[in-house]
């Protein structure tokens, strides 16, 4: 025979589920447990760098471990196509670059649907690029830069980091805006294309700001440019291509997104987490050092912004004639 108190308590704890399921989709109890940050992208790069900050700050302002799993390989697919099969939960989240998310799309065949397998949480930070000539270069400025690249003699060639990245597309946005036409010389990363342009191989890089910075501030490289729409807190002295007649606004922005499906309850936690710890003044310290500023967004901003830059993308990468081979 059932007792009456072990009814009473088996009624109580079914009528309770539904509630404490309600209570951990609401984003209230979230996260109840450790969260995984896939990044795409190898250890030891800029944006693995950033991640594990923000991982390190997150975990400590919930007390639950955000535990960063990079998975690398064919320009950030991997991660990605990781988290589109995700299960929408909120504890499986990634930290993605505007190459990934903007750029990819229109460059490679994906094995998922990138405008339906993701929901953006928001951006999180950025890092300005910045245009660098070899120090022995006789140009001193962007202008005079651009009127030796337009003769009809010109022979100078620029360093391409990787076809399809988002220094290559940011310099060809640059080309475009100047009405220039250049050759570029393939190196298979960042460090070797800024070690040639250093060794006068190339006569321009646009590289972002944390793998050149250094080599600016030690006279090694000479800054001309920087692509952030004002002056950037991280380089005050370098004008903008904006001041300098150039249109062009660019930035290598750090976003986090999760599986379509995600509560949204639980999207709106992840940004209020995220947005405290990217500007909370200890990790605003941190990102400095990597040349990075927090740069954030509401998750009902994210649309609007990724349906922009990819049309910015898809664009320049149509009229430049960009391929992947």
């Amino acid at each position: 025979m059932l007792h009456r108190r072990a009814l009473g308590a088996t009624t109580l704890a079914l009528l309770s589920a539904p509630l404490a399921l309600r209570a951990q989709g609401s984003g209230g109890s979230y996260p109840a447990g450790n969260v995984t940050l896939v990044v795409p992208w190898a250890a030891g790069g800029s944006t693995d760098a950033v991640a594990r900050i923000l991982a390190d700050r997150l975990s400590r302002d919930t007390g639950r471990g955000f535990v960063v799993d990079n998975r690398a390989g064919a320009n950030g697919v991997i991660g990605f196509s990781s988290v589109a099969r995700a299960r929408p939960d909120g504890y499986t989240a990634l930290v993605g670059t505007v190459s990934t998310y903007a750029m990819a799309p229109h460059l490679l065949p994906l094995p998922y649907d990138n405008d339906r397998a993701f929901v953006g949480v928001g951006l999180i930070a950025s890092q300005p690029m910045i245009l660098c000539v070899p120090k022995n270069s006789p140009h001193q400025t962007l202008g005079e830069w651009v009127a030796a690249a337009k003769r009809p003699d010109n022979r100078m060639v620029y360093a391409n980091s990787g076809t399809g990245s988002s220094t290559h597309l940011a310099t060809e946005l640059f080309l475009s805006a100047a009405g220039i036409t250049m050759t570029d010389v393939g190196y298979r990363a960042g460090a070797p294309a800024v070690q040639g342009t250093m060794a006068n191989e190339a006569q321009m890089i646009i590289q972002a700001a944390s793998g050149v910075l250094p080599l600016i501030q030690s006279g090694d490289l000479r800054a001309l440019a920087i692509s952030s729409a004002d002056r950037s807190a991280v380089a005050p002295s370098i004008p903008t291509f904006k001041e300098q007649g150039f249109d062009v606004v660019v930035a290598e922005h750090i976003a986090v997104l999760v599986p379509a499906g995600t509560p949204e309850p639980i999207v709106r936690r992840l940004n209020e987490l995220f947005v405290a710890a990217a500007t909370a003044p200890e990790t605003r310290e941190r990102l400095a050092a990597l040349a990075t500023v927090p740069e954030t967004m509401r998750p009902e901003e994210w649309n609007a912004y990724n349906t922009a830059e990819n049309a910015k993308w898809r664009d320049v990468i149509r009229s430049r004639n960009i391929r992947v081979q």
